[in-house]
């Protein structure tokens, strides 16, 4: 198993039409946050004031647990 390292954007989680990212948690951004703040979803790192990333490892967890 390979194991990924770095941070996803929230534009490389939930997809960006104008830049045809596909997404690999098909949800809007709202439905994201709200997750968040339930527990469904990873929290992510405050990178800068206004820039959240995800850890691979986190969201590759989630994708896994899906299944």
């Amino acid at each position: 198993m390979t194991v990924i390292t770095g941070f996803y954007s929230l534009r490389q989680i939930i997809g960006d039409p104008t830049s045809n990212t596909p997404a690999k948690i098909p949800v809007c951004a709202t439905t994201w946050w709200n997750g968040i703040k339930s527990g469904r979803y990873p929290k992510g790192i405050k990178i800068s004031a206004r820039r959240t990333a995800w850890r691979c490892e986190d969201i590759h967890a989630l994708l896994n647990s899906f299944k």
